[in-house]
């Protein structure tokens, strides 16, 4: 199937993945009193909790370090919430996948948007501490839009890879799980990279697309300064190459799905 028609064939199907991207927006605040202030209030509380845990030890000397902790904790979570939610989102919509035809790769796609979505109105709080805390707004901000479009093009595709593993291997979302925790502590949330990288250990961070989002976003927005280039390419050309490796691989497994869920 060419581009062209792939193209043509999510264009047809792109108003049921404005409805399923609703839908899961309403069902993750479903019976919550809240609602989508907790979008804003949970992340908040988590950087206070965290400043109060870690200052003492990483930013007792940068007045600035709840912004720090913030921008990476809140690209993390979004990184984390999309994987694992498109990691199920095949086997959780398996009696509608059952009953209607409809590309299945639309339940990943949404799932993973929904997440975004969330995540861009939680960067509401980050622009609000930034202005507590007087971070000077730069022009170099404007290309703080690089790094959250790779992370969106890398999550999307490695969504994709794991939601076809999930079909076969249900033991895999327990084992992402895992995964992101080790990868939240290799991305440098809370500490700064010159510690780790004093020790021998900052390969950790090169090979690491997540914390190469995260730098660059926190250099766009906090530090005034421009888009690595290095970090740019090199998590760029990972997050087209994760997206191809992910579409491929579902594309080539779609049709054995209904065996499994």
């Amino acid at each position: 199937m060419s581009i062209t028609r792939y193209m043509k064939n999510f264009l047809r199907y792109r108003y049921l993945l404005f409805e399923l991207v609703k839908k899961n927006i309403k069902l993750k605040y479903r019976r919550s009193y809240l609602g989508v202030f907790w979008t804003l209030l949970e992340p908040l509380l988590t950087m206070l909790v965290l400043t109060l845990v870690f200052g003492t030890f990483f930013g007792k000397n940068d007045p600035q370090y709840p912004v720090y902790i913030l921008s990476g904790r809140l690209l993390y979570a979004f990184f984390s919430s999309a994987t694992k939610g498109g990691l199920k989102s095949i086997s959780n919509n398996s009696s509608m996948i059952k009953k209607v035809y409809v590309p299945k790769y639309i339940y990943v796609v949404s799932s993973v948007i929904s997440n975004f979505i969330t995540f861009l109105i939680s960067l509401i709080v980050l622009v609000a501490v930034g202005a507590v805390l007087k971070v000077q707004p730069t022009v170099y901000m404007l290309q703080a839009v690089v790094p959250l479009a790779i992370l969106l093009v890398f999550t999307m595709g490695l969504s994709l890879i794991l939601s076809t593993l999930n079909v076969f291997f249900r033991d895999i979302e327990y084992i992402w799980s895992v995964l992101t925790m080790l990868i939240m502590y290799a991305s440098a949330i809370f500490y700064q990279t010159d510690r780790v990288i004093n020790t021998g250990n900052g390969w950790v961070f090169d090979i690491n697309p997540l914390y190469m989002c995260i730098a660059n976003f926190r250099d766009t927005i906090l530090y005034g300064k421009a888009l690595n280039p290095s970090y740019t390419a090199v998590s760029g050309i990972v997050a087209v190459v994760t997206l191809v490796a992910g579409a491929f691989m579902f594309y080539k497994k779609q049709d054995k799905f209904i065996l499994y869920i």
